[in-house]
C-alpha cells in the first residue's frame, strides 16, 4: 500500500471517529445541567457537595474503620433509586463487594427508615403499596457482585459496562456503581516498595474503567478508600488515604470521613474541581444517615 492511500485511509477514519473538538464554556455548562446527583438524605452534606454526588464522575470517601463509609454506600444504594424530584436518579445500582460488607439486611432498614414523602414518591416510582414490597423491589435492583481478588475486581469492572449497556434502554438504567472498597485488595496483593509501581499502575488502569463507565452511561462512581498512619506526623491528622497521587487525580471529589462523639461523624469535603472545601455533620444510625 502506497503513503497516499494509507494517508487517505488515516483521514477517513479519524472523521469516522468523530473524535470531537472544542466546544464554548456555555455549551460545557449546558451540558454540565444535565448531571444527576444523589442525595445522602443529610441536607448538610448536600449543601457542601452542590447537591449530592455527581454522576459522570467518581467520588472517593475515605477514612478509618468504623467511620461509616460502608454505611454510606449502602445509603446511596437506597439513595440513588429514588425518583429525582426526591433527590434520587431514578436507576439502578451495581455494587462491588471486595470487603465482604454488602448487608441486604441493611438496605431493608435504610428503605423503612426513608423520609414519609421520599418513601411515597419511591412506592409510586416502583409500582408497589406497602415497605415490604418497596424493599424487595429495591434489593432487586441492586447487582452486587464480589470480588475476591485486584484482578477478579479489574475484570468486574470490564464486565459492569456490558450490564450497564444492556440497562440502558430499560425502565431502570443503572445510574451508581459502588466500589467498597477500591484499594483492599490491591493493598493486600502489592506489598513493599519493590510492587508499588505494578500496583499503582494496575490501579490506573482500574479506574480510568470506572470513569468510562459512568462518563459514558451517566452513572455516579462512589469508591470506598483505606487509610494509614503516617508515625512521623507530629501535628494535625496523621491519617491519609491509600493509592498515592494516582487515585488522588483520578477522583473528582474527595471526602474523608472522621469519627466524633456517638453516632456522629464529621464528613470533610477536601477536593472537588468546583466547590469550597468545607465540613458538614451526620449520623449513623439504625435508620440509615441522618441529620445531626
Amino acid at each position: 500500500m502506497g503513503e497516499s492511500s494509507a494517508a487517505d485511509i488515516i483521514r477517513a477514519a479519524r472523521d469516522a471517529a468523530d473524535v470531537g473538538g472544542f466546544e464554548t464554556g456555555s455549551e460545557v455548562l449546558e451540558r454540565r445541567a444535565e448531571i444527576g446527583k444523589a442525595t445522602w438524605g443529610v441536607p448538610a452534606v448536600d449543601e457542601m457537595l452542590g447537591g449530592g454526588v455527581e454522576t459522570q464522575s467518581i467520588t472517593e470517601v475515605y477514612g478509618e474503620f468504623g467511620t461509616g463509609k460502608s454505611q454510606l454506600t449502602h445509603q446511596l444504594a437506597v439513595n440513588a433509586q429514588l425518583p429525582r424530584e426526591h433527590g434520587g436518579l431514578a436507576g439502578g445500582v451495581l455494587f462491588v463487594d471486595s470487603e465482604d460488607t454488602f448487608r441486604p439486611e441493611r438496605i431493608d432498614d435504610m428503605v423503612r427508615g426513608l423520609a414519609d414523602d421520599a418513601k411515597r414518591g419511591a412506592m409510586e416510582s416502583h409500582g408497589v403499596e406497602s415497605e415490604d414490597a418497596l424493599v424487595e423491589a429495591m434489593l432487586e435492583r441492586i447487582h452486587v457482585a464480589k470480588a475476591f481478588n485486584s484482578n477478579h475486581q479489574m475484570l468486574l469492572a470490564e464486565k459492569a459496562n456490558e450490564l450497564v449497556s444492556d440497562h440502558a434502554d430499560s425502565e431502570w438504567p443503572i445510574r451508581m456503581v459502588c466500589v467498597d472498597s477500591l484499594t483492599a485488595h490491591f493493598r493486600a496483593e502489592y506489598v513493599g516498595r519493590g510492587e508499588l509501581a505494578e500496583r499503582q499502575q494496575k490501579l490506573n488502569k482500574h479506574l480510568h474503567d470506572l470513569v468510562r463507565l459512568g462518563s459514558l452511561h451517566d452513572a455516579a462512581v462512589v469508591v470506598t478508600n483505606q487509610v494509614q498512619s503516617n508515625p512521623d506526623s507530629y501535628f494535625g491528622d496523621p491519617t491519609k488515604p491509600i493509592g498515592g497521587n494516582i487515585l488522588g487525580h483520578a477522583s473528582t471529589v474527595r471526602i474523608y470521613l472522621r469519627q466524633s462523639k456517638g453516632d456522629k461523624r464529621v464528613v470533610r469535603l477536601v477536593d472537588a474541581p468546583n466547590l469550597a472545601d468545607g465540613e458538614a455533620v451526620m449520623r449513623v444510625t439504625g435508620d440509615g444517615l441522618k441529620p445531626e
